[in-house]
């Protein structure tokens, strides 16, 4: 596949979320902040909002939706930036809303119950059931590391609901199936990719024990590969940002690897689909800081809002 480069220069680039005048708005973790980068690799800054914005999702209203992780201790030589454990200054995980009309910033939730939310990573909104799933990484500190989870919400923050836990392994991307019946979710550590049924808002169904969370083994990845962000393709297809082997994998929904696309940086961590016909693929090339367009192979899946 031929790759064409948007933008460089970015500082830890994840999130992409495509628009219709071929525009991207992506994260910068390691600058705290949300990034516009057009089709001719313009970029622009929409807000800071500090700590670590990690994923979004475009919400009702022209409102954006931020998984903010609270940010990260980075590791810098020269092409490559890396995330290593917590902040310093970190205070919580939180999910946040930009409204880009305005360029207003506010805090929908940072907790569920009695837990403050560790380190919320990706989300995706559900459109048969209303509201949004997002996942939490957790944190990870020098001498011990918080598990992560599955979590539902109500757009207008009346409500939170924590779906799956514990994820040992950092629960990271996120996904709905074509029909929204099916939920998956990616595990970083262990490079497996989980599916849920899903029975309605904030409910999911539970495979019993020994799975630590209920979910269904889909896929276990080959060798040292750990797994991050997801996209689903319109024929339900998910196609997974696969770590260290520097990969976009795709995986049927019956578990089988169909497809591999080998990019040049060893943490391509995020992949969304646009274009008139859902076929450009942009994905987010980290460690180099890079924001890359390619032609895919299928439609992806046309998204909520």
């Amino acid at each position: 596949m031929e790759l064409e480069e948007m933008a460089r220069g970015l500082r830890f680039p994840e999130g992409p979320v495509a628009l219709p005048d071929g525009s991207v708005l992506i994260v910068e973790i390691a600058a705290g902040c949300i990034s516009r980068i057009g089709p001719d690799g313009a970029r622009r800054v929409l807000a800071t909002p500090g700590g670590g914005p990690n994923g979004l999702a475009m919400g009702p209203g022209g409102r954006l939706f931020i998984c903010n992780n609270g940010g990260f201790a980075w590791h810098e030589e020269p092409g490559l930036l890396r995330p290593v454990r917590q902040a310093e200054d970190y205070e919580t995980g939180r999910i946040e809303v930009l409204e880009l009309a305005t360029g207003r910033l506010s805090r929908l939730y940072d907790r569920c119950g009695a837990h403050a939310l560790r380190g919320p990573n990706d989300i995706v909104f559900d459109p048969r059931h209303g509201g949004f799933w997002f996942s939490d990484l957790g944190k990870v500190r020098p001498r011990d590391r918080d598990h992560g989870g599955i979590y539902w919400a109500a757009e207008d923050g009346s409500r939170i609901i924590e779906a799956a836990y514990p994820f040992p392994g950092g629960a990271n991307g996120i996904g709905l199936s074509p029909d929204s019946r099916t939920l998956y979710v990616a595990e970083t550590e262990t490079g497996r990719l989980w599916a849920f049924a899903v029975e309605g808002p904030g409910q999911l169904a539970k495979e019993p024990w020994p799975s630590p969370h209920g979910g269904r083994l889909l896929c276990q990845f080959p060798g040292f590969r750990r797994l991050d962000s997801l996209a689903v393709a319109a024929s339900g297809n998910i196609a997974v940002a696969t770590l260290v082997s520097g990969e976009i994998t795709t995986v049927s929904p019956a578990g089988e690897i169909l497809h591999v696309a080998r990019l040049p940086d060893p943490m391509p961590t995020n992949i969304c689909f646009g274009g008139p016909d859902l076929m450009t693929a942009y994905v987010t090339l980290s460690t180099s800081g890079r924001l890359v367009r390619m032609r895919w192979h299928e439609p992806g899946l046309k998204l909520a809002w």
